[in-house]
C-alpha cells in the first residue's frame, strides 16, 4: 500500500543532470533576441527556479525591460535549441531514478512531476533520459509546470489540484510527496502544505538541504532515507 496519494518529482538534479543543456539553450535564445549574454546572466543560479522566472531575471540583468511577448519569444527559442543541446556526453540519469520510478509504478502509485521546466522542456529531457514513459503526458497528467506560474509554489498548488481531479476526491496536500533537490523545492512544498523529500544529487549537499528541514534528505534516491519515505524499503 502506498504511503502517499501521489509522488511528484522534480527533474533537473533529481532524476537527471542535463549537463548544462538548458543553460546553453537559454543563452543561445538570449543572444538571438537581446544580444551577447552579460556576465550576470552567465553566472545565474538556475537551481529550483521556474523557466519563466529565469527569463524575467535574465532580462532584468541584461537591462532589458520585461515584456510578456519578449519572455514568450525567449522561451520559444529556448525550446527550439534544447533538443540539440541535450545530446551531450555530460547528460546522465541520476542514481536510483529509473529503479525508483519503476518500483512506484509497479505499486500503482500516482506519479507526476513538479518542475520549473516548461511542459515541452520537461518531456524533451525525460525522453532523452528514457524516463518519459513513467508519466502521463495527457491533460490529465498529475503535473505542475512552468506554465502554471513563475513562483514555484504555484506549480505545487496546480499539481495538487490535478492530483485531486485525477483521483476523483479532494486530496489533502499533506498526502502528496514532493521529491526535489533544492531549498526552493522545500519552501514551495511547505507553502502549499505538502511533504518533501530532498536528494543531494543536484548542486546542494546533504547539510545544505537538511538546514531547510525537509521531511527527509538522502544522498540519492538509492539511499535508505529516500527509500524509507518513498515506502520502498523491504
Amino acid at each position: 500500500m502506498n504511503r502517499f496519494a501521489a509522488f511528484l518529482f522534480d527533474i533537473d538534479g533529481t532524476l537527471l543532470r542535463a549537463g548544462g543543456a538548458g543553460r546553453r539553450a537559454f543563452n543561445k535564445a538570449m543572444e538571438e533576441l537581446t544580444g551577447p549574454v552579460v556576465a550576470g546572466v552567465a553566472e545565474m543560479k538556475f537551481d529550483g527556479m521556474t523557466d519563466r522566472l529565469i527569463a524575467r531575471e535574465a532580462l532584468a540583468l541584461s537591462g532589458v525591460a520585461f515584456e510578456e511577448r519578449l519572455a514568450d519569444a525567449l522561451l520559444v527559442r529556448y525550446l527550439e535549441h534544447l533538443p540539440g543541446e541535450l545530446d551531450s556526453p555530460a547528460f546522465r540519469v541520476l542514481p536510483g531514478a529509473a529503479a525508483t520510478l519503476a518500483r512506484l509504478q509497479g505499486r500503482s502509485a500516482a506519479l507526476g512531476l513538479c518542475t520549473g521546466n516548461l511542459a515541452l522542456g520537461a518531456r524533451l529531457k525525460l525522453r532523452h533520459a528514457g524516463l518519459d514513459g513513467f508519466f502521463d503526458w495527457s491533460p490529465a497528467g498529475l503535473h505542475g509546470f512552468a506554465e502554471d506560474g513563475e513562483a514555484r509554489a504555484r506549480l505545487v498548488a496546480a499539481a495538487v489540484a490535478r492530483v485531486s481531479a485525477g483521483l476523483g476526491r479532494t486530496v489533502d496536500p499533506a498526502e502528496v510527496l514532493i521529491i526535489g533537490d533544492t531549498p526552493r523545492d522545500v519552501s514551495a512544498a511547505r507553502e502549499v502544505g505538502c511533504r518533501v523529500l530532498c536528494v543531494a544529487t543536484g548542486n546542494f549537499d546533504v547539510a545544505a538541504l537538511a538546514a531547510v528541514h525537509p521531511d527527509a534528505v538522502a544522498e540519492s534516491l538509492e539511499h535508505g532515507e529516500a527509500r524509507l519515505l518513498l515506502g520502498l524499503e523491504g
